[in-house]
């Protein structure tokens, strides 16, 4: 099953088009098959996925769903630490 995975920051430009890319070396490194996407957090309200991946400011209004919070959208290692158990629970 290929898991869907949005990144989301507050305008959905830089960050967390960062933050997809880091995530996808991830999967890969990992055996994980992933789509992962950035957005903006006003699109990702609507939009369906098995994970959300943002920081703990946005991350309070993704109640109700899978949400992974991050402390960097771009230190790779940080990331992982706080990703992969979420991705590899959903694997």
């Amino acid at each position: 099953m290929k898991l869907k995975v949005l990144t989301v920051c507050g305008n959905g430009i830089g960050s967390s088009l960062m933050l997809a890319m880091k995530i996808q070396e991830i999967c890969a490194e990992e055996a994980i098959d992933a789509d992962v996407e950035s957005c903006d957090f006003n699109s990702a309200q609507g939009r369906p996925a098995d994970l959300i991946v943002t920081v703990k400011e946005l991350a309070q209004q993704f109640e109700g769903r899978n949400v992974a919070v991050i402390r960097s959208y771009v230190n790779k290692k940080k990331i992982k630490e706080d990703v992969l158990d979420a991705l590899l629970a959903l694997k």
